[in-house]
């Protein structure tokens, strides 16, 4: 599809993030991502689909150039807020510290490009209390800091941090 992200390693090449962020977990354990409890690594996975499936395509720039530019806010914020809306419930009977309880997980990984994502597009994260506090506080921690997608060096310059 062309598109990102894509990690070459042990020999083969894997798309798409949560096909790469499970075989880290399979391969490379340590930290996990995912947790023992079936119940919590349920939630952990709902909450991964929800972001990388029901809200992140719907503002992708592919999508975005279908829409047309003056369109492109709008339609943006729309599909972020509404996805948000949904994600903010869940969150409110799942989260601790992070997404699911007091541990970083593959929910984690998702939510902070998508807050990024919405900053991006101006939406207003007043009405989500829960997914700013868990945004602000994975933001404390190195690896989302390096990580952060106004850090990358494929990042337009007007994005940057």
């Amino acid at each position: 599809m062309k598109q990102v992200p894509a990690l070459k390693i042990d020999g083969i090449t894997i798309g798409q993030s949560l096909a790469i962020i499970e075989y880290l977990e399979e391969t490379r354990p340590t930290p996990r991502l995912l947790p023992q409890d079936p119940k919590k690594r349920a939630h952990v996975r709902m909450i991964s689909d929800l972001i990388a499936s029901g809200i992140q395509p719907l503002q992708n720039l592919s999508v975005l150039k279908q829409v047309g530019q003056e369109k492109q806010l709008s339609w943006a914020q729309q599909a972020i807020s509404s996805g948000f809306n949904a994600l903010e419930r869940i969150l409110q009977s799942t989260a601790g510290k992070y997404c699911v309880g007091d541990e970083v997980s593959m929910a984690d990984l998702c939510l902070v490009p998508q807050v990024a994502n919405a900053d991006r597009y101006k939406v207003d994260l007043t009405p989500y209390p829960t997914i700013s506090r868990i945004s602000k506080s994975l933001l404390t921690l190195e690896a989302f800091q390096v990580s952060h997608p106004c850090r990358q060096p494929d990042t337009p310059p007007e994005l940057r941090a």
